[in-house]
């Protein structure tokens, strides 16, 4: 059969049965990929940069330098943070940090002039982020609204492929997926950036 068969087949399937049967649903994706951190970085970098990200690397000793230089040269004096995140990576900071909270109304998040959070998991293959909510990330309002999203991306974190991306998931968790700054394009293919999003992501690639 082929896989437009198979559709019709499940969907008349499903309108004549009162209790539809489960189907089986193959899962055999390519997964297992690896590479060496090296190749991984520089193919997550590339996708970046493509996408007109900021990439800036460093190690865990000097990534809270990393942070502060990356804020200043942003002009950002109110930063907003998760909950959850390590307090010594702004402790150079000189500017106000902002504990976010639900309790915030998400509109007042656009009075921040950047947000730092962690990050889950990274597809090298895409470029894409993944964030799923836990502490360190915070609630999806506070990577969304503010103009400016820097996030830190540990060496650890960065898969090869979706697959193996997805498969560090929890699928009961929120994920927010970001490949870039939010940017979109009208009929005439104008890019507009900042329509569903940050219009600027900073990435700190941690080794």
């Amino acid at each position: 059969m082929s896989s437009r068969e198979t559709i019709l087949s499940r969907i008349r399937d499903a309108q004549t049965l009162a209790s539809p049967v489960p189907q089986h649903i193959p899962r055999d994706y390519r997964t297992g990929r690896t590479m060496p951190d090296d190749e991984r970085i520089e193919l997550l970098v590339d996708r970046l940069v493509d996408y007109k990200a900021h990439v800036h690397r460093c190690d865990p000793t000097t990534l809270a330098e990393t942070l502060t230089r990356v804020l200043d040269d942003l002009g950002a004096r109110r930063v907003g943070v998760p909950a959850g995140l390590d307090e010594s990576w702004l402790g150079g900071f000189g500017g106000d940090v902002v504990v976010d909270s639900a309790d915030v109304p998400a509109p007042q998040l656009s009075e921040l002039d950047a947000v730092v959070t962690a990050s889950t998991v990274t597809c090298a293959e895409t470029g894409t982020i993944f964030l799923d909510g836990s502490p360190d990330q915070g609630r999806r309002a506070l990577t969304l609204v503010p103009d400016v999203h820097v996030c830190v991306v540990s060496v650890e974190s960065i898969e090869v492929g979706v697959p193996e991306s997805l498969s560090r998931l929890v699928p009961e968790r929120p994920t927010t997926m970001i490949s870039g700054p939010s940017a979109t394009s009208d009929i005439e293919l104008e890019r507009v950036e900042g329509v569903h999003g940050p219009r600027n992501l900073h990435v700190v690639v941690v080794r």
